[in-house]
C-alpha cells in the first residue's frame, strides 16, 4: 500500500463512518486503509504453518514472517511440552495431528521450521515436493547428501528453500552494514573476521540430548558457522568459495566426547578472504548469550559490528563503528528495520529472490559443511596449530 499519513487514516475513517457513498468515492488505497483501520490490523498476504519447533528460534521466525504480512494458521509439533508452550504463545493457530494435514492444505503457501537440525533438509524436500515454500532455522542443511537432494528438488520444483541466517538478516546493525558496504563506504571489501561465541546454558535450561551429538546438529562449523559463512559471502560479494583450513575441538566437555565447543576456519572467495571463529565459552558474567562481532575490512576503511553487547561501553546491542579516511564514527542501529520477513513474503507471492538468492543460501550451507568435513579434530588438551 502507498505511504499514508496518520491524517490520511483519520480522514478516511471519518469518511467511512459518514456512509457507503463516501467510501465508494474514495481512491482504492484509502478504501483499503479504512478497512485496515477498522479491522485493527493488516490483512494477511500469505498463510503459513509451522512444522517442528525444537529450537527457540522458531518464535523469531514466526515473528519475521508475521511482520512481513503472513498469517500463522496451523502447526504440527510432536513433543507435548514444546507444543503446549507454542500453543500458549499462538492461541489462534490450530494444532494438527500429522504434517500431512499441512502439506496437503492447498491454502498454505509457506512452511516454517526449527526442527532438530538433521531433520530439517528432509522436511524441506517434502515441503517443496508438496508445492510449498520453506523457511528454516540455521543450520538448514547438515550433510553434503542432504544438500545435493535439496538442490535437486529445488531446481525441479522452483520452490523457495530459505534459511534464516538471523545474525545478518534479523540484526539491524548487520543490515545497516550491508547498506554501507554496497554504497562504497569503506571501498572494496578485502576480508571479514566473524566471531560467534555462545553460552552453553541459557536461563538455567538444560540442552536436549541432540544438542550434544554432531550427527544431529551438524558439528560446530555447520551449526554456528553457517551464520558466519553467510556473512562472509554477503559482505565480500563472493559467489564462490573454498575452505583454506578448519579445525574443531572439545576443550571442556569430556562428559560429551563427541561435542565440539571450539572451531575456526579460514575461507577464500572470489570477492575476498575470511576468518571465522566460534565457541561455547561465553562466561556467565556477560549480560547476554554471546559477544557476537563482525569486522569488515575495506580498502578505504573498516566497519566493526558489536551486535549484542558493547562490553564496558554503550548499553544494549546493535552498535556499528566505522573508521574511514575522515575519522571514527558510531551509528546506533537499534530500532532500524530488518526487511527479510517482508522480502520473503514478497518472494512467495511474486516468485522472486529479493530476500536471499537461492544460490547464496545453498553456497553458505555448502561451505559450512565442507569446513566441517575437512576439519582437523584436535584431541582434548591439544594446542591448536
Amino acid at each position: 500500500m502507498d505511504k499514508l499519513t496518520r491524517r490520511d487514516l483519520v480522514k478516511a475513517s471519518a469518511g467511512a463512518m459518514a456512509g457507503l457513498a463516501a467510501l465508494s468515492a474514495m481512491p482504492e488505497r484509502l478504501a483499503a486503509a479504512v478497512h485496515t483501520a477498522r479491522r485493527g490490523k493488516q490483512a494477511a498476504r500469505i498463510r503459513f504453518s509451522v512444522i517442528g519447533a525444537n529450537h527457540g528460534h522458531i518464535y523469531g521466525q514466526v515473528s519475521s514472517v508475521t511482520r512481513g504480512g503472513g498469517e500463522l494458521v496451523s502447526y504440527y509439533i510432536k513433543e507435548p511440552d514444546i507444543r503446549a508452550a507454542f500453543a500458549k504463545r499462538f492461541p489462534n493457530a490450530k494444532s494438527v495431528d500429522d504434517e500431512r494435514a499441512i502439506l496437503d492444505d492447498k491454502s498454505i503457501q509457506l512452511v516454517v521450521s526449527a526442527s532438530i537440525p538433521d531433520e530439517r533438509a528432509p522436511l524441506g524436500v517434502r515441503v517443496m515436493k508438496a508445492g510449498k515454500d520453506f523457511m528454516v532455522d540455521k543450520p538448514g542443511i547438515t550433510t553434503m547428501a542432504q544438500l545435493a537432494e535439496a538442490r535437486k528438488v529445488q531446481a525441479e520444483t522452483k520452490r523457495i528453500y530459505s534459511i534464516l541466517f538471523s545474525e545478518r538478516l534479523e540484526v539491524p546493525a548487520a543490515v545497516k552494514a550491508g547498506e554501507m558496504v554496497k554504497a562504497g563506504a569503506i571501498g572494496t571489501v578485502i576480508q571479514t573476521a566473524g566471531f560467534g561465541p555462545h553460552q552453553i546454558i541459557q536461563r538455567g535450561a538444560p540442552r536436549p540430548d541432540w544438542f550434544w551429538d554432531p550427527a544431529r546438529y551438524g558439528g560446530i562449523l555447520v551449526d554456528i558457522g553457517s551464520h558466519q559463512f553467510d556473512q562472509f559471502l554477503y559482505f565480500t560479494g563472493s559467489t564462490t568459495g573454498e575452505i583454506v583450513a578448519s579445525q574443531v575441538r572439545n576443550v571442556r566437555h569430556p562428559e560429551h566426547p563427541k561435542f565440539q565447543d571450539f572451531g575456526d576456519v579460514m575461507v577464500r572467495g572470489n570477492g575476498g578472504t575470511g576468518y571465522i571463529r566460534m565457541d561455547w565459552f561465553t562466561p556467565d558474567g556477560l549480560p547476554t548469550w554471546g559477544d557476537g562481532r563482525m569486522t569488515i575490512l575495506g580498502t578505504d576503511g573498516y566497519i566493526e559490528l558489536r551486535k549484542y553487547v558493547d562490553i564496558a561501553g554503550k548499553p544494549g546491542g546493535n552498535h556499528l563503528f566505522i573508521v574511514d579516511q575522515k575519522g571514527v564514527n558510531y551509528i546506533d542501529c537499534k530500532g532500524m528495520e530488518t526487511p527479510y520477513g517482508k522480502q520473503l513474503v514478497d518472494d512467495v507471492i511474486n516468485r522472486t529472490e529479493t530476500a536471499v538468492p537461492q544460490k547464496h543460501t545453498f553456497l553458505a550451507s555448502e561451505l559450512s559443511i565442507r569446513a566441517q568435513d575437512q576439519a582437523k579434530v584436535l584431541k582434548p588438551g591439544a594446542h591448536p596449530v
